[in-house]
């Protein structure tokens, strides 16, 4: 699939101090870019535009699915075949692009960058919560995954047209609800190994709020609830 036919994705809130890096190093390796501001208070949407991203910005803040939503209507409607999904925290190299693109040019419709392939580690209850959920929904999709809670990964049609249709929203369910869905409507789905940088800039979730969304997930997919999402 030639590359201009893929857009990068990607969802902002109060990321004005990161966003300009991003926005340049994903133009560096080639692709466009289109930054959901995801109504942010700050100058994410201006700052990201002046370094040469497409800009939509959405009234309130709607969490990390609805605006991966909103940017795979934009995708579809504007010709793109793919989205590639990186975060505006620089944690998602945007030269590890590649990495993606070469699994999805293999024929899966759903790539996923796993940081843990790739040797990141992470400690305490988040790292069971983790293993117990990527567990589960490796036995349920039949592809061996280790970081499904990944948000750098690419989606690519027919899949990507579903997904601007119905697309989870919920916290942590925009990325393992949706390995799901896309299981669900028969795509293909793979995982490679991608390097995770430390975030240096912005805020991010808690660790005891991570830690207490993925318990509560963790919990879910024991007690057979992703079934329900994959209907």
């Amino acid at each position: 699939m030639r590359a201009g036919h893929t857009l990068v994705v990607v969802p902002a809130f109060d990321e004005a101090a990161s966003v300009v890096e991003v926005v340049r190093r994903v133009t560096a390796v080639g692709y466009p870019v289109l930054v959901v501001d995801d109504g942010s208070t700050d100058s994410t949407a201006s700052l990201a535009q002046s370094a040469g991203a497409t800009v939509m910005r959405l009234p309130v803040n709607l969490g990390v699915g609805a605006a991966m939503r909103a940017g795979f209507r934009y995708s579809v409607a504007n010709g793109y075949h793919r989205v590639v999904q990186v975060d505006a925290d620089l944690q998602h190299p945007p030269e590890a692009i590649h990495l993606l693109i070469a699994a999805a040019d293999e024929g899966a419709q759903l790539v996923i960058g796993s940081r843990f392939a790739a040797g990141y580690r992470v400690s305490g209850y988040r790292r069971v919560a983790m293993a117990t959920v990527a567990g589960v929904i490796s036995r349920m999709v039949g592809v061996t995954l280790d970081d499904v809670t990944s948000g750098f990964r690419v989606i690519s049609e027919p899949l990507l047209s579903q997904f601007a249709e119905r697309y989870p929203a919920e916290y942590l369910g925009d990325t393992v609800e949706a390995v799901l869905q896309a299981h669900a409507g028969g795509a293909t789905i793979a995982q490679v190994p991608v390097p995770m940088e430390p975030r240096t800039a912005g805020a991010s979730t808690s660790r005891l709020a991570a830690s207490g969304h993925l318990a509560r997930l963790a919990v879910s997919v024991v007690a057979g609830k992703p079934k329900e999402m994959a209907k």
